[in-house]
């Protein structure tokens, strides 16, 4: 069949992504025997127009429609994305009537919800790379979609949903031919990093997050040859810069390790980076065999410093093994981001005060720290229930597609604000929601790019930042 793949994401703050899911799945729909095409928006300045063009280029017989995240997850200046999504669909619809398959990760936490938004065909839930390509063999025959794991579905207003089949594999990760599905070149001159996973799955039970249903509740580990080899590969493409996107890179941290003995192992050449580390399994053998292995950027998901909070949100680790944590980052040389999430259940005052005071005094000097304000929140999270039962929330969960945020009732958001106002005025290495959601910033990505600065662009926060105040800019 002649298929079309649109990736829709356009978020360029603070970089561009690269959409590697659906490289995959173009790549698995291509080795299947189809002719895809696939249409990256991220670069587009008509997108509307990129998708009439391709549409007349190679007229599909199918139109698989990526879409990476529902909105930006910031309570403050809040974007929704499926909106975008609308004009597009109906110039498919206007062009041709043909089947539209939804899939990415956004449709994995909310399919019915954006199932009725899109009137889509069909959705692909789970490892769309395995879904998507079955789905084609019988896209003609409706009938044929209960047989099809992971698919989802409207009949006769009822919603259908398939349990996804998370597929086991043989642990070995291969990357797709980037370069044959996207302009590399046009991310690399915005200071894109080429993502990689060394596992899916997550077993933990953060009562916000929605990485449970994106890939499975339990971990489906990948060996460490076979990621180090990825890692290569997708040096030898030209992507030097390589971000492990795991949920949770040192988690299990046996396999953690592992990775990075391979890694040392290869002259891969790259300069790698990852944002997910668990301050519960840092420990000076972790951050060494990192930095061996190439990496030389790494953040750590700490969300809170208040062992009150901490509990509350499940995180799994108290702010004594947070302060641990950043008494080992002290001891290396490897930068580092720390990253706040204030407002969750049992925040008050007090509590965002404790990671404020944390963030002054343990974080260093050369390194940041990332606030954000207010917890986005998904249906059938804990999280929901909590604000339901506290008042915060009161829309029925099909009216949750558009982002709806939690902010503790015991706290102020306007206080929480200032709070942090205050602290981004005496450290200039501290950066909130708000900064990276400038518009200016995928310029000053391609300015340091061309003068030869190599990401992550966080590590030159303080300098950006008094250079943009002494220009009057409010950063």
């Amino acid at each position: 069949m002649k298929v079309l793949i649109i990736s829709t994401n356009r978020k360029q703050q603070p970089m561009p992504v690269m959409p590697l899911g659906a490289c995959m799945v173009a790549e698995a729909a291509s080795v299947a025997g189809h002719a895809v095409q696939l249409l990256d928006l991220m670069h587009c300045r008509s997108p509307l127009a990129a998708v009439k063009e391709a549409l007349a280029r190679q007229p599909p017989e199918v139109v698989g429609i990526s879409l990476r995240n529902i909105d930006n997850n910031d309570m403050q200046h809040p974007e929704f994305y499926p909106a975008e999504l609308l004009p597009l669909l109906q110039a498919i619809r206007e062009w041709r009537e043909v089947p539209i398959v939804l899939g990415g990760a956004a449709v994995s936490v909310m399919p019915e919800e954006l199932l009725r938004y899109t009137r889509a065909t069909c959705a692909v839930t789970g490892d769309g790379e395995a879904v998507f390509p079955a789905l084609l063999a019988t896209i003609s025959q409706p009938s044929g979609f209960a047989a099809i794991p992971g698919l989802c579905w409207l009949e006769e207003g009822h919603f259908c949903r398939n349990p996804a089949a998370i597929d086991p594999g043989n642990g070995k990760l291969s990357v797709p031919d980037l370069p044959r599905w996207l302009d590399a070149k046009a991310y690399q001159r915005r200071m894109a990093t080429a993502p990689v996973q060394s596992k899916l799955g997550c077993p933990y039970h953060c009562i916000y997050c929605t990485y449970r249903k994106i890939g499975g509740s339990a971990y489906r580990l990948l060996e460490p040859v076979s990621v180090a080899a990825a890692v290569g590969a997708m040096a030898g493409m030209g992507f030097r810069n390589i971000e492990f996107v795991d949920n949770v890179f040192n988690s299990p941290y046996d396999h953690a390790l592992e990775i990075c003995a391979a890694l040392t192992a290869t002259d891969h050449r790259a300069r790698l980076q990852t944002f997910e580390l668990n301050p519960r399994f840092i420990d000076d053998r972790l951050i060494a065999a990192m930095e061996r292995a190439g990496f030389v950027g790494t953040g750590i998901t700490v969300e809170s410093a208040s062992s009150t909070v901490l509990a509350r949100l499940k995180k799994g680790y108290s702010a004594d093994e947070v302060y641990q944590a950043a008494e080992v980052i002290q001891r290396h040389g490897l930068p580092c981001i720390w990253i706040f999430m204030l407002g969750g259940p049992g925040e008050t005052e007090a509590t965002v005060a404790e990671s404020l005071r944390f963030a002054e005094t343990m974080v260093r000097p050369r390194d940041t720290a990332f606030f954000t304000m207010g917890l986005r929140i998904y249906p059938g999270t804990e999280l929901e229930t909590i604000a339901r039962q506290e008042g915060v929330l009161t829309a029925p969960p099909e009216r949750m597609l558009e982002p709806v945020f939690y902010l503790s009732p015991h706290l102020s958001r306007e206080r929480m604000l200032a709070m942090v106002k205050k602290a981004m005025r005496r450290n200039m290495r501290f950066i909130s929601g708000e900064t990276i959601s400038l518009s200016y910033l995928p310029l000053v990505n391609t300015l340091g790019a061309r003068l030869g600065i190599e990401p992550p662009l966080w590590r030159y926060t303080r300098f950006i930042r008094r250079g943009l105040r002494s220009v009057g800019v409010d950063a």
